[in-house]
Order: structure tokens, then C-alpha cells, then sequence
């Protein structure tokens, strides 16, 4: 069988590439290769609202059993309190969803004893495993009879109560994370994504103390990431303005991520809010070594904010888990990407949609509170950096695989040559989605298009004479 990770774990389409059968296996290869690397057979589960949840997750924590772990299943949680579950109980931790992806795809993240990602090493033994276990198509349906047969065996510690309590600890943890203040008086515009915050992120926030208005908050399988959540935020920056609130507050399909929009209308991405966030720690003696981690895709814009602050900048790959990596190896409190995953290292194993929202939240109503220049989310926002201009595009791969030939990356380190150094350029494969990602930097709006729209036929010819 061969089913690669990616920058975030395995992903596919839901019942075709990724069905009840494989993710069987999976859960079998994963607690045989990680209880075995990192110790215990405790597993903790959850699972975002998708059609294919119930099953797959089914099927994933049947596959663990049978290779004798012990798994706590709480049902339709956020990705974070899976991995914060895991820390809680000291056990590993896997995670069914597909995060911004539609409906069909699903997926299935893995988290080492305590909570942390994978890194690159355990994720390519869990590969090999689960190569070496094999799916025969002929035995297919031999094998889901038995996937779905070990199904019926439920652990004894699968209960409400186990899910309440962990759920009660992540909110406590996070109302000691900004130090038990309240948010009375803070108007937040919350868009769920109708995925796994949905449950969770409206009755915490006020049990916080802020005022809030919920939207996209009713999942029924299909509608998670539909017109709304971090990818599109259009719908929350419309009833930010409409309600006059405070602050607006967007998650993706597993509440890893957060974007946000101020209070007239504009969007806080990722690397805006780590703009703030590093000032903010760095200023509270809370920033370790005054180090910011980001990503290649983080801003210009970002990075020139950070130097002007006397911050410096540790850069990484694309993804949290090379976020992660770089955090742990430097021994620093606070990195993530623009997309939105932001990592409290100090406090957390992995990026959190709820925790940075409330800390966002938390530091608009100090700075509110403290500054009388500072009225609003957006006097907060808007001065900490100027973004340049940033040209995103993906070239969709209908066939083959996600590499660029080398013919085409020739040519795109040539105009990359002779674009100048106020430029930048980023083309690379997604490791989430069947695309190729163009990034481009530039002094201006029109150079960064014009650039964008050069590499992107650069790209989808090469790829038409590379699968023609």
C-alpha cells in the first residue's frame, strides 16, 4: 500500500483514496510504530463534523484497539484538544479531518506520546508499517467486514465524562493563559466554519465573558468550510461591520487556525497577529530569546516589522510541524504562518484556533484599557506592520504527482534572478491539496501580479508537457 504524509498527515478523498479499510490499517500501523518509539498504547481521538467522520474515526480507533492500544474517543472536538487530550493523559493522539479541505476529502493527523506532531522520522515509519501490513483490492472486502467488526469493541475509557473533563482542562487552560482577566465588554463575531469549533467556541468565549455572535455553527456533513472559516472570511468581515462588534473571529474545519478581522472590517492573517503577539510577549519578558518563527510565506511586510522591533526571525518550511521543529530546537515560545496556525509554545504543543483568539481578544482589551490612542481592535492592528504587496496563486494537478519538473524550476529560478531584490519569489507543491502554490513579493501590486501570472503558465505548461 502506498499512502504518503504530507506537511499536515495522510489526506484524501473521503471512501475512495481514504476509506474505512485504509485508516483500519493505519490506526493498526500507527500504534504499533508510535507506542513502540515513544512509549505507552494510550491513544486519544477525535474528529471534525464531515460526512465521513463517524466512520472513519470508527474504523481508525478500531484499527488502534486491535493492535491492543487503549483509545479515548472524544468525539467532534478541535484538532487542538486532541493533541492538549494527549498531553493531559500522556498518550498519543490522532486526529480525523481534512482541515480546510471540502466535504469529500478527510484525513487523519498523528501526535506522539504528549501531543507533539510527528516529525519526519516517525511519520516514514508509520509509511513503512503500513506498506509492509498491505491492502489487497481483492481482500477489500473481506477486510472491511473486519474493520468494521472490530468497530463494535468500544475501550472502557470512551465516555462523555472523559470528553467533558478534557474539555473543562483546555478551558481552564486557557483562561490561565491570559492570566484568569475577563472579556467583559468585548463584542466577538465568531465564524465556526460549521466544523469542529462549531460545539465549543461560542459557549467558551462567553463563559469568558465576551458577548457573541455565532456564525456558521450548524454542521450537517457537507457544509464544513462552505463559504466561510479562515479560508473565506468575506461573510465575517460583513457582520463585524454590521454589528459594530469589537473583533471577528474565523476558524478552519478543525479549529487549528485563526483569522481574524478587526473592528472595521479589515483582516488580521496570521503574520499580522504575530506581529502583535511578539511585541506583546517580547514587552512582558514572555518572548524567549526575542525570537519570532515563521515560514517562507510569511509577509516582507512581517519581517521588516520584526527588525524595526529589535525582533529577530528564525525562518522555517511550510507548516506548523516545521514550526514546531524550529521552536523546539531553539528553545523559543512563539512562531506560525500566515495561514493562521500560531504556536504558544510556552503553553501548547501544536497551533490552536481558540487560544490564539483568545489571546487576541485578551490583548485588545488590555491595550484598549491601557492606551487612550488605542480605541479599537483596528487602532491595535492596523500600525503593526505594513504588508507588501503578496500575490497568491495554486495551479490545480488533475493526474501525476506533485513535484515540479526540473526544466520548469529552471526557469523559475531565472526570472527569479532577474527580478530584483525587493522581489521574491515561492513556487512549491502543496503538501495538503493537489496544487502547486505560486507566491510572489514585489515593490508594487501590479509587478507581483504580472510576476504571479508569468509563473503560473510557467507552471501549467510544464505540467502539460510533463503528463501530456
Amino acid at each position: 500500500m502506498n499512502l504518503s504524509f504530507g506537511t499536515d498527515g495522510i489526506r484524501g478523498p473521503a471512501y475512495s483514496e481514504l476509506d474505512e479499510v485504509v485508516v483500519h490499517a493505519l490506526g493498526r500501523a500507527a500504534a504499533e510504530t508510535v507506542s513502540r518509539t515513544t512509549g505507552g498504547a494510550r491513544w486519544v481521538t477525535g474528529r471534525d463534523t464531515r460526512t465521513s467522520g463517524p466512520a472513519l474515526a470508527a474504523a481508525l480507533a478500531a484499527g488502534l484497539r486491535a493492535a491492543g492500544a487503549e483509545v479515548i474517543d472524544l468525539g467532534v472536538v478541535p484538532t487542538p484538544v486532541v493533541a492538549f487530550a494527549a498531553g493531559l493523559h500522556n498518550a498519543a493522539g490522532a486526529m480525523v479531518s481534512a482541515s480546510h479541505n471540502p466535504w469529500h476529502d478527510n484525513g487523519v493527523k498523528l501526535f506522539a506520546r504528549g501531543g507533539t506532531k510527528l516529525d519526519d522520522g516517525a511519520q516514514a515509519s508509520v509509511a513503512e508499517h503500513l506498506a509492509r501490513i498491505g491492502i489487497t483490492h481483492g481482500d477489500r472486502p473481506a477486510q472491511r467486514d473486519v474493520a468494521r467488526r472490530d468497530q463494535q469493541v468500544r475501550a472502557a475509557g470512551d465516555s462523555d465524562a472523559a470528553t467533558n473533563g478534557v474539555l473543562a482542562s483546555y478551558e481552564a487552560s486557557l483562561s490561565d493563559a491570559i492570566g484568569g482577566r475577563s472579556l467583559d465588554g468585548l463584542h466577538l463575531v465568531v465564524d465556526c466554519a460549521n466544523g469542529a469549533a462549531a460545539p465549543h467556541a461560542a459557549p467558551l468565549l462567553e463563559r469568558l465573558g465576551a458577548q457573541v455572535t455565532a456564525l456558521f455553527c450548524e454542521p450537517d456533513g457537507r457544509n464544513i468550510n462552505e463559504g466561510c472559516g479562515s479560508t473565506q472570511p468575506a461573510a465575517l468581515q460583513a457582520a463585524v461591520l454590521e454589528a459594530g462588534a469589537d473583533l471577528g473571529l474565523a476558524f478552519d474545519g478543525d479549529g487549528d487556525r485563526l483569522i481574524a478581522v478587526d473592528s472595521v472590517g479589515e483582516l488580521i492573517n496570521g503574520d499580522r497577529a504575530m506581529a502583535l503577539f511578539a511585541v506583546d510577549l517580547r514587552d512582558r519578558g514572555l518572548l524567549a530569546d526575542d525570537i519570532l518563527v515563521v515560514t517562507v510565506m510569511s509577509n516582507l511586510g512581517l519581517r521588516r516589522a520584526m527588525f524595526d522591533a529589535g525582533i529577530g526571525l528564525t525562518t522555517t518550511a511550510v507548516g506548523d510541524r516545521a514550526v514546531l521543529e524550529a521552536l523546539d530546537a531553539g528553545g523559543f515560545s512563539l512562531g506560525g504562518e500566515q495561514s493562521g496556525h500560531i504556536v504558544f509554545r510556552h503553553e501548547a504543543t501544536t497551533g490552536d484556533g481558540l487560544r490564539t483568539a483568545v489571546h487576541l481578544a485578551d490583548l485588545v482589551v488590555r491595550r484598549t484599557a491601557a492606551d487612550p490612542l488605542v480605541r479599537s481592535s483596528a487602532d491595535l492592528a492596523a500600525p503593526a506592520m505594513q504588508t507588501a504587496p503578496q500575490v497568491l496563486r495554486n495551479v490545480e494537478l488533475t493526474s501525476g504527482p506533485r513535484v515540479l519538473p526540473a526544466a520548469v524550476q529552471r526557469k523559475i529560478d531565472n526570472v527569479g534572478a532577474q527580478a530584483g531584490p525587493d522581489t521574491r519569489l515561492l513556487v512549491r507543491p502543496s503538501g495538503t491539496e493537489p496544487v502547486i502554490r505560486v507566491m510572489v513579493e514585489a515593490p508594487t501590486a501590479a509587478k507581483a501580479e504580472a510576476l504571479a501570472e508569468r509563473l503560473v503558465e510557467m507552471v501549467r505548461a510544464g505540467i502539460v508537457e510533463t503528463t501530456g
